[in-house]
């Protein structure tokens, strides 16, 4: 079996003497994982780098094996990333996050929105804003998506102030007096209606924090990356 596709770079694992497996978010196909022969050589070893886009050509005698990649870099983002402390943390964050995703399933929606954050100019606040805007859509793709739209217990769409930690469904500022103490804040941004400042950033990485840890991390044994806080403290030193 064969195939060529465009790929994000978002991991590289030593493999025998000289090999490394190269894992890689490709366009229609999703997170795939394949060995690249002499990918330790001072010639290859610079070029696969996660944050890097490819040409990945993937080769195996059946479909269910590992395979093997041949790699031709089309974007050596790497490179720039390491310039820029705040986005190379974002790129490992991201990384992270997709290392999550089930293999070999396509999720084109996550590769362009991660491709976007990697490559657009934004500031440090809009970064911020999008990797929390990530992590929310992140949590959709895998199936627990959370209901930001109307209160859960008024069915108001409108002053939406708090969230159920239990529900991930929204609640209203005057329903959501009673139980304060209990409730995540729900950041405006996030529903349209208010600026991505810090403290709205640190609401809103509080609340996919939340649902992430509930959802996926915990149900399977896995603790936090130490990237995501060392991302979030950076925002905050801004």
């Amino acid at each position: 079996m064969q195939w060529s596709g465009e790929g994000l770079i978002i991991g590289v694992k030593r493999h025998g003497e000289s090999g490394v497996i190269v894992e890689a978010m490709v366009e229609g196909r999703g997170r795939m994982l394949g060995l690249v022969r002499g990918g330790r050589s001072q010639r290859l070893s610079p070029h696969l780098q996660p944050g890097n886009s490819a040409l990945l050509t993937w080769r195996a005698r059946l479909e269910e094996h590992l395979g093997s990649f041949t790699v031709e870099v089309t974007d050596s983002r790497a490179a720039r990333l390491m310039d820029d402390r705040l986005r190379l943390y974002a790129s490992q964050l991201l990384a992270e996050h997709l290392h999550l995703l089930p293999e070999r399933e396509a999720n084109d929606r996550l590769l362009g929105l991660v491709i976007r954050l990697l490559d657009a100019p934004l500031s440090p606040l809009q970064l911020g804003e999008g990797i929390a805007r990530f992590e929310l859509a992140l949590i959709e793709e895998m199936g627990f998506g959370l209901d930001l739209s109307v209160c859960a217990l008024t069915g108001t769409s409108t002053g939406l102030s708090h969230v159920s930690p239990k529900t991930g469904r929204a609640v209203s500022t005057e329903a959501a007096r009673p139980y304060l103490d209990r409730l995540l804040r729900l950041p405006a941004f996030l529903i349209g209606s208010g600026p991505a400042d810090q403290q709205a950033l640190a609401d809103a990485f509080r609340l996919s924090g939340h649902f992430l840890d509930l959802n996926i991390w915990m149900p399977r044994n896995l603790d936090a990356p130490t990237i995501r806080e060392s991302f979030i403290r950076a925002l905050t030193e801004l």
